[in-house]
C-alpha cells in the first residue's frame, strides 16, 4: 500500500478529484469542476480556490445575483398589460356605453404582434365596468381594474377618469 505524504492535494480514494486538482484534467464545465473539487480536501488550496459561486471573491458575477424584476415592471416595458402589486389586471380604454346604472362598457384595443407573420394586429376587447357614481359619458378615456365578480358579464370597475370627451 502506497502512503501518501502531508502536502497531497487529494486522497487515494478519489483518483479523479486528484487529476483535477493537479491539473492532468481539464473540466469544460465549471459545474463539474466544482463537484469534483468538494470532494478534495483543503490541503494545497488557496482561498481564492474555496469561494462559491456569487461571492465578492469570484471574478465571474453570478447570474442569481441579480434581483429579479417585479412582473409589473416586466410587463410595463414590452407595452403589455399592466399589473398592480395585488396582481389584478389594470387596463385604460374608450367608454362606449353607459345605458346600463351604475355599469360602462369600456372597449380596451390591444396592438399585439401575429406569431407566425409578425403583422402587427388590433384586438378589441369590451369590458363591463362598475361606475359607483355614474360619472362616466361615452367617448371618455378611463382606467379599470380586475374585481370580483358583481353580475353575469361585470368583473371590472372604473378606477379614474384620465381624459373627458369634448
Amino acid at each position: 500500500m502506497t502512503e501518501m505524504s502531508d502536502d497531497a492535494v487529494g486522497t487515494a480514494a478519489d483518483p479523479l478529484a486528484d487529476a483535477v486538482a493537479t491539473g492532468d484534467i481539464a473540466v469544460a464545465d465549471p459545474a463539474t469542476a466544482d463537484l469534483a473539487a468538494a470532494d478534495m480536501t483543503t490541503a494545497g488550496m488557496t482561498a481564492a480556490d474555496m469561494t462559491a459561486p456569487g461571492d465578492p471573491g469570484d471574478p465571474e458575477p453570478s447570474l442569481s445575483s441579480a434581483p429579479a424584476p417585479e412582473p409589473s415592471v416586466v410587463a410595463a416595458d414590452r407595452g403589455g398589460p399592466q399589473a398592480r402589486d395585488n396582481g389584478r389586471k389594470v387596463r385604460e380604454g374608450i367608454v362606449t356605453s353607459t345605458s346600463m346604472e351604475k355599469t360602462a362598457i369600456v372597449t380596451v384595443t390591444e396592438r399585439v404582434r401575429h406569431p407566425l407573420y409578425r403583422k402587427t394586429l388590433q384586438r378589441t376587447k369590451k369590458l363591463y365596468a362598475h361606475d359607483e357614481a355614474n360619472s362616466c359619458r361615452v367617448g371618455d378615456r378611463v382606467r379599470v381594474a380586475e374585481t370580483r365578480p358583481m353580475s353575469k358579464l361585470k368583473r371590472w370597475r372604473l378606477v379614474d377618469v384620465l381624459e373627458r370627451a369634448r
